[in-house]
């Protein structure tokens, strides 16, 4: 079974989806990030209960050649969409979306279909389809009160 899907059982199991994991190097220490979501949003015990789950599968299978750290948490209210799945779990979302023709497309995204065709309707209520395939990047964003 390869480390990733090993890493969804476990988060599963602590009653949580897992969202994203990345890799990254920060001031000489590789850092392994697991990512989890849950409708009811993710609390730091949660977050200890999937650290404390995950840790023995990356004792045995390490995710990065050496000494790393461990860090689990919410992906955040303005996180990376990554996959479909990310997409059709934000719907009803603020989303910045940049297309590999580098147009950029903000707005709230109305509707993700499992064919990858992505609905957002912009400020002035007007509405633009995007294909997922062709996503060069994209986000959720949130609108900070002043």
């Amino acid at each position: 079974m390869e480390l990733e899907e090993s890493i969804k059982i476990a988060v599963e199991g602590c009653g949580v989806r897992l969202y994203d994991t990345t890799t990254a190097r920060e001031h000489d220490n590789n850092i392994f990030r697991i990512y989890i979501s849950s409708p009811d949003g993710i609390s730091l015990d949660k977050c200890a209960e999937v650290s404390r789950m995950v840790s023995p599968l990356l004792d045995v299978n390490e995710p990065m050649n050496g000494k790393y750290k461990l860090e689990v948490s919410s992906p955040g209210i303005e996180r990376k969409l990554k996959t479909l799945n990310h997409f059709i779990g934000s719907v009803g979302e603020n989303v910045k979306i940049k297309e590999y023709s580098m147009e950029i497309v903000k707005g709230e995204l109305v509707q993700a279909d499992e064919d990858g065709t992505l609905t957002i309707k912009d400020m002035q209520g007007d509405t633009q389809t995007v294909k997922f395939d062709d996503v060069l990047s994209a986000s959720t964003t949130f609108k900070w009160k002043k």
